[in-house]
């Protein structure tokens, strides 16, 4: 089987225009763009350097788990009207995270919303051919609000809605700083696997040992990270990519990896940036061929 390497672009690249992307994209062997919103001229840009797109950010964002009845339904609409976009200029995945306005709302007062208002949304989706893909972000601390992030609720929210145009984004980096097994996850979830990130989280274990699985008191060393953990680009990280690939193989994955960089050390300039995405390709690539 061969995969589909790509990237979500990160700000420094970005700002060079969708062109400049989707060539260097191109360049460096690069098959697919994750991007904030498809548009025509996203779209012509990506052809004319031979790149395929492999999510759109759904644009309602936290509005869909807002407790404001009629902010809820705005959204739910706007949302339905993207996905028709989206799928007049060709797109099929749409990414989102469900985190609610209010970061402090439990996750089974989410999960409650999610249950009456995502049905119509899914079912828009299978009329649209658009595949939902959600991301297992915990959310912002310390609440941890996003719904959808652990195997006790993505089963949950499987039994709710089976259809396949509901499911997953496989980021295997937020497993891990969970302390969930990310094989497992594959392995029961597999089916439900609309989409996947390239990214890797390290466990700093002196910083465990200070501060345990909670949040550092005092601030944390690294960036992208919040005290006893950070995320890396894959292959600096806990992450046996070998075992991924050889399992999504198995399952029939037809879609993207897409590296997602939150590595502080390939932060904050264009050239850091470049080096990032570059060297988790070459790691990916090792398995994913």
């Amino acid at each position: 089987m061969i995969f589909n390497i790509g990237m979500r672009i990160p700000p420094k690249i970005g700002a060079e225009g969708i062109e400049k992307v989707a060539s260097w994209a191109a360049q460096v062997g690069l098959n697919t763009l994750d991007v904030p919103r498809l548009t025509p001229e996203v779209k012509d840009a990506c052809q004319k350097a031979g790149i395929e797109i492999g999510s759109v950010d759904a644009g309602s964002g936290a509005r869909l788990l807002s407790r404001d009845e009629k902010r809820q339904a705005n959204a739910v609409e706007a949302l339905k009207m993207q996905m028709t976009e989206i799928s007049q200029l060709g797109g099929r995945v749409l990414f989102m995270c469900l985190v609610p306005e209010d970061h402090t709302m439990p996750r089974k007062e989410g999960f409650a919303i999610w249950k009456e208002t995502f049905p119509d949304i899914v079912k828009h989706a299978e009329q649209t051919g658009i595949y939902i893909a959600i991301e297992g972000w915990p959310g912002p601390a310390p609440h941890y609000p996003t719904i959808g992030c652990t195997p006790e609720m993505l089963r949950a929210m499987f039994d709710a809605i089976p259809s396949k145009h509901f499911g997953m984004t496989y980021d295997p980096s937020h497993l891990v700083r969970l302390g969930i097994d990310y094989v497992r996850v594959l392995n029961e979830f597999g089916e439900r696997i609309n989409h996947c990130h390239g990214k890797d989280t390290e466990i700093l274990h002196d910083e465990l040992y200070e501060c345990g699985v909670i949040q550092t008191t005092f601030g944390e060393k690294y960036g992208f990270s919040e005290g006893s953990w950070r995320y890396t680009i894959p292959g600096h990280g806990e992450v046996d990519w070998g075992k991924v690939a050889v399992r999504l193989e198995r399952l029939g994955y037809h879609g993207a990896i897409s590296i997602e960089l939150e590595d502080h050390r390939y932060w904050g300039s264009l050239e850091a940036e470049r080096k990032g995405i570059v060297k988790a390709n070459e790691h990916l690539r090792r398995y994913f061929k």
